[in-house]
């Protein structure tokens, strides 16, 4: 697979900080090296390299890029690995705390495992602000994966959005009203009555996180 000039780029800051260091930069160092608007581009970058076979990647380690050797082969022996990963549309910001601005139209795209998205459906992603859902491990800076539905299960993690506003809580329908839990010993739930405009616009299915 022939990378592009950029994500070339990429690979030899990787090289050549890896030559320099003796270990690989962290996601992070690689986001404010590029000057790239989020971790959902560092992690589409990743993506392409492990796809061309230039790098292996631990998702769950701080450091866990490892380079590949380049193995020159006759072009019989060449393979495509199977892609393990599937792009989706990284709509913005959502809050861990006091709803903020609303889900916008896609400005990029990141990459997530196919596990994540296995059933059938439109899937989108988050960045996450703020603390409230910090007792079910979601915490400010992680990319949520989520699938496109107006309903919800007692007790699901949803994306709501109130008013306007979006945000990501725990959904709980009672006899006269909704509520919207966080998971924040210190904050109290939201009550949803008719006089709110609410929608579920989605389920949270997965969480991408960088640990720098």
């Amino acid at each position: 697979m022939a990378l592009t000039k950029k994500q070339n780029q990429v690979y030899l800051y990787i090289k050549e900080y890896f030559d320099k260091e003796g270990y690989a930069p962290t996601q992070k160092e690689i986001k404010e090296h590029f000057g790239l608007k989020s971790f959902g581009s560092v992690n589409k970058y990743m993506h392409y390299l492990q796809e061309a076979g230039k790098i292996e990647i631990d998702w769950n380690a701080r450091r866990g890029i490892k380079l590949l050797e380049e193995i020159t082969a006759p072009p019989a022996m060449v393979t495509t690995p199977q892609a393990q990963f599937s792009e989706v549309p990284l709509l913005g910001d959502v809050a861990a705390g006091n709803p903020i601005e609303a889900i916008e139209n896609p400005s990029e795209h990141t990459m997530v495992p196919n596990h994540m998205v296995a059933k059938p459906g439109r899937y989108f992603a988050l960045n996450v602000q703020g603390d409230s859902m910090i007792n079910d491990g979601i915490f400010e800076g992680d990319i949520l994966v989520c699938r496109a539905q107006e309903n919800a299960n007692q007790g699901q993690t949803v994306i709501a959005v109130v008013d306007n506003e979006a945000t990501v809580k725990n959904f709980y329908k009672k006899k006269n009203s909704i509520e919207l839990h966080p998971a924040n010993d210190r904050l109290s739930p939201f009550i949803i009555t008719g006089q709110n405009d609410f929608r579920i616009a989605g389920i949270v299915v997965g969480l991408l996180r960088s640990y720098e």
